[in-house]
């Protein structure tokens, strides 16, 4: 029996499992969400394709995808983008078209999740939140957020145009189906600002989403707008705070694989396994976002799916984010935005 030529083999092929090893770059936003996506879909990945995930937190620049892209020098693998920049990221040809028979079975995805550049991987909100402990009766609708007599206090809203001026014509009466319809008039946006002009000087403004919960703690504001996941993180510490789901915004953040990635089969391997209903249940029990995978509800129990955006009770008075409206009208919005917020 001749040891050594098994010994070499065992050792070249060692050296080749090394050696072939990949290195994944996966892009989110970090935060809560980030923490969930390493439990749910980073350590089930690495265990089961043995390759490394490097984790890398942004905040949605969009422009670094495109220099890379560009520049052919691209080093993300799989990256967390919003809505509107999967679209516009696919139609600039910023990321790879995605082949929905090695993620999984389109039918079985809220039908918003499916895109040819990208796979939805949660839908969360923006909703009202308020310290419970400094309020004792709870806002229960935009009006109420605008009451500064009955509820007085600071707001803190993100700064921006963007959900604020839904917020502002829900405040103002408008019904939820016809947010859109109203917003994509002249009239319905002048109405909008005149309706944020009356807030302004009790609006503390908010620019990355760990702000809200921060500022409700430490009692800068009374209520806020915010993230549904960063209110749930808040609470899991044990801060006492409060989400009224009535006329929130959801959305949904998609995955993607900027175009030149050389890791694009691992990639969407990574993808696939994110996109399972076994990894979306498991991250909303880490994080209050909803599974896009529709499979993952059923292995979720009741208290868990009564957190979510999904929930019926809760996207019962929800408004769906409108991409297209925001993609025609966002940038002449943002910039009115800017000059009024700085008046």
């Amino acid at each position: 029996m001749t040891i050594k030529p098994i010994v070499a083999a065992i050792a070249v092929v060692a050296s080749f499992s090394s050696f072939a090893q990949t290195e994944l770059t996966v892009v989110n936003f970090g935060g809560a969400n980030g923490d969930a996506q390493k439990k749910a879909y980073f350590g089930p990945y690495e265990k089961s394709s043995g390759n490394k995930i490097v984790g890398v937190a942004y905040n949605g620049e969009q422009a670094k995808i495109k220099a890379m892209v560009e520049s052919k020098k691209v080093s993300w693998d799989v990256v967390e983008v919003e809505s509107p920049d999967v679209t516009r990221g696919c139609d600039e040809g910023l990321f790879e078209m995605l082949d929905f028979s090695k993620i999984g079975n389109k039918a079985d995805f809220t039908p918003a999740a499916v895109h040819a550049c990208g796979v939805g991987t949660f839908v969360w909100s923006t909703v009202m939140a308020y310290n419970a402990d400094m309020l004792k009766t709870a806002p229960t609708t935009w009006a109420d957020f605008w009451d500064v007599k009955k509820f007085p206090g600071k707001r803190a809203m993100r700064k921006g145009a963007r959900y604020n001026l839904e917020f502002a014509l829900m405040a103002d009466g408008v019904a939820v189906q016809d947010i859109y319809k109203t917003l994509k008039t002249k009239e319905g946006s002048e109405r909008a600002f005149k309706k944020l002009t009356e807030l302004k000087p009790n609006i503390q403004w908010w620019e990355a989403g760990a702000q809200p919960p921060q500022f409700l703690v430490a009692g800068d504001v009374v209520m806020t707008t915010a993230y549904n996941g960063r209110i749930d993180a808040a609470q899991r510490e044990g801060k006492n705070l409060q989400i009224t789901w009535t006329g929130g915004i959801y959305d949904l953040d998609f995955w993607v694989i900027p175009k030149g990635s050389p890791n694009k089969e691992a990639a969407m391997k990574y993808i696939a396994l994110a996109s399972s209903a076994d990894a979306q249940a498991e991250y909303a029990k880490n994080i209050s976002y909803g599974p896009t995978n529709t499979k993952a509800l059923a292995k979720l129990d009741a208290k868990t799916l009564a957190l979510l955006p999904t929930s019926a009770q809760n996207s019962k008075t929800a408004l769906q984010f409108n991409v297209s409206f925001w993609a025609d009208q966002g940038e002449a919005l943002e910039k009115r935005f800017t000059a009024w917020a700085a008046q």
